[in-house]
């Protein structure tokens, strides 16, 4: 399941689900910790009507979902034909406080007056399987408050004419054989009942006689907080203010975040305007405020799974920079820029991937490859880094900060990919590849390697760093002259080799949309340089619309997530849309036009992009969004209007 709708303030994180149900809910990090309960337990919403009673996720409802164009505000409306309601929701995560804000309008649909109730059910996890959780009720401030330690989560709510929920339940949830308080709810009524602990949920409820056509208004959130002291003063500001206030004060913060890369898209049609800012918004989204970059926040993929994406991989992180880069949004570069100087390994190396926190994060590579020790990394992730480096300089002219990073992050991270190389081939040493399923020279990663230290060579030119500069210039111009090796005898770039222990070299021809861009975008080679030109011809021939639905797949029997081994693989908008960019860079616009179409048409409502999609229905398969896909239809986008 989707999350069509993300909002976030660079410290609280909430997904929606299909069904506009809290489903992910992260603090005090974007990505950490998700305090909802277990991997497939949103918090619920159900209506009782009459004897009637419904949750939304019933399949008896029909939603829809979006978010504003130029802000992180949800519009979600639900409407049941059987209880004759309508309910239309305005969420948002507020950007002074770390509360989650749900604005409800529950409307009588039916031609009689009746008393309908509402019924908002919360479910978290704080500890470790909600074991030794609280939750309890608070009569001082009229309040529900689950806590555990140094976390707090504050649930209430307000009528915006006035009054308070007017009932309330906690209970346990999933233990000693109880299913959970919401059954509480079906009935109409709730217990009442004061504490509980262990695996708690809860439940509060708003009740309203209303006549045919009418309507009440709700507004209902959930403050996160390191104490209950500093829970309540948020909860007793919202209780006596106007919400209103503060959703407006959300949409001007994302007004004013958006002008100025807007204001550099003053030609795009107003289509292809909609979706770009539709995707920055989902990447800022995913911003923490302390550095970090997440992949994505849908944490549906650790039901199919052992993780989530919820981790920041440098390679991400910076293909999510580009865009924002390119568009004049530079405070999210700097803060990434010096969360990876603090993460890099002293040898002058990122890691796979990071918590938030800053904690070096899961990995399944190995340190020993063929009896020998080898480094668990993708090494594209930290030549990628210094690329984006440059790119940040030469659009903001940013000096001050390219001097403050040169020492602490440039220079190490320079010297350890010109030493990262093998003396026998004088091209980089084997490590994972981007896709982090192999280990080998690949083309892709030796493209970022020349990029990095083309990048290098140039920040050192810069800051008066000659010696280096030289260096640098010289490796890469050294492994630029030896990638013939990475060319099949049919004249196109491989994905890669390994050479074994005893010196022989282990080809591995497939056809990688990675060994078409790397080369296309890192390389410095000329676009008409014969070997990108045959290698652009191989990935249209085997790789690209090779599924009934069309787009362009990682790579030749690729099996993630592919669930029909007919199949070479599952189409990417990723790969697709690294296609469009090739066919713009060679003045194919119109081949291009093909290939953007078909992402923008695979988006959800909302307008977030997944990771990839089945070949046959086109169903969103992996985590929607996936950052890395609404970065790179930005990239796409510019390119195209060559901005």
């Amino acid at each position: 399941m989707s999350r069509p709708v993300v909002l976030s303030n660079g410290q609280l994180f909430v997904g929606l689900d299909d069904y506009g149900l809290v489903h992910d809910f992260y603090y005090p990090y974007v990505g950490l910790d998700n305090l909802n309960n277990a991997r497939s337990v949103p918090h619920k919403i159900g209506v009782w009507v009459n004897g009637q009673f419904s949750w939304v996720d019933d399949g008896s409802w029909d939603i829809k979902l979006d978010f504003e164009e130029r802000a992180l505000i949800s519009h979600v409306s639900m409407y049941s034909e059987k209880l004759g309601v309508r309910l239309f929701f305005e969420d948002f995560v507020d950007r002074q406080y770390n509360v989650l804000i749900r604005r409800i309008k529950v409307k009588n649909e039916h031609a009689k007056e009746r008393e309908i109730r509402l019924f908002m059910h919360q479910v978290f996890e704080i500890s470790r399987r909600g074991r030794a959780d609280t939750a309890l009720y608070v009569p001082d401030d009229h309040y529900l408050l689950d806590y555990k330690g140094r976390c707090s989560l504050l649930i209430a709510g307000k009528f915006v004419d006035g009054g308070d929920f007017d009932q309330f339940a906690v209970g346990s949830f999933e233990l000693e054989g109880k299913e959970g308080t919401f059954i509480d709810a079906e009935d109409g009524q709730l217990s009442g009942n004061l504490v509980e602990h262990g695996g708690v949920d809860s439940v509060i409820r708003f009740a309203r006689r209303l006549g045919p056509g009418n309507s009440y208004e709700v507004d209902y959130w959930v403050v996160a907080a390191e104490s209950q002291y500093e829970a309540q003063l948020v909860h007793t500001y919202l209780k006596h203010y106007d919400i209103a206030e503060r959703e407006e004060a959300v949409r001007i913060y994302w007004h004013e975040w958006l002008t100025p890369g807007l204001e550099r898209l003053k030609q795009v049609s107003d289509k292809h305007l909609f979706e770009m800012s539709k995707s920055l918004l989902v990447i800022k989204a995913h911003c923490d405020a302390r550095g970090s970059i997440l992949a994505s926040g849908d944490s549906s993929i650790f039901n199919y799974g052992r993780d989530y994406y919820c981790y920041c991989w440098p390679r991400d992180a910076a293909y999510a920079l580009w865009p924002l880069i390119r568009l004049g949004l530079f405070d999210e570069a700097r803060n990434f820029f010096k969360f990876a100087k603090d993460t890099m390994n002293p040898e002058g190396y990122m890691m796979h991937k990071y918590q938030p926190d800053r904690a070096i994060g899961s990995t399944w590579h190995p340190l020993v490859h063929n009896r020998s020790k080898e480094l668990a990394i993708q090494e594209d992730e930290t030549a990628g880094v210094l690329f984006m480096l440059l790119e940040y300089f030469k659009s903001s002219h940013d000096e001050a900060f390219i001097r403050e990073m040169y020492d602490s992050f440039i220079t190490p991270a320079a010297h350890f990919i010109a030493n990262y190389i093998d003396p026998q081939t004088n091209l980089p040493h084997a490590s994972y590849d981007l896709w982090e399923e192999r280990f080998m020279t690949t083309t892709y990663t030796t493209s970022t390697i020349i990029a990095g230290l083309d990048a290098a060579s140039k920040l050192a030119s810069l800051t008066d760093h000659s010696e280096d500069s030289t260096r640098w210039q010289n490796i890469a111009n050294s492994i630029r002259s030896n990638l013939n090796q990475l060319v099949h005898p049919d004249g196109y770039f491989r994905r890669g080799f390994l050479i074994s222990q005893d010196a022989e070299t282990q080809f591995d021809d497939v056809i990688d949309i990675s060994s078409l861009y790397g080369p296309f975008m890192y390389s410095g080679l000329p676009l008409d340089d014969i070997r990108i030109t045959t290698t652009a011809d191989q990935v249209k021939k085997r790789i690209a619309d090779v599924d009934p639905i069309g787009g362009v797949i990682r790579y030749e029997h690729d099996n993630y997530f592919l669930s029909n081994q007919k199949y070479l693989g599952n189409p990417w908008a990723v790969c697709t849309l690294w296609l469009a960019q090739y066919l713009i860079a060679t003045n194919n616009k119109e081949e291009s036009v093909k290939y953007i179409n078909w992402v923008t048409d695979r988006q959800l409502d909302s307008g977030v992009l997944s990771e990839q999609f089945d070949p046959e229905t086109g169903k969103p398969l992996g985590v929607a969004p996936l950052v890395w896909s609404h970065a790179e239809l930005i990239n796409t986008l510019l390119d195209f209007y060559d901005i």
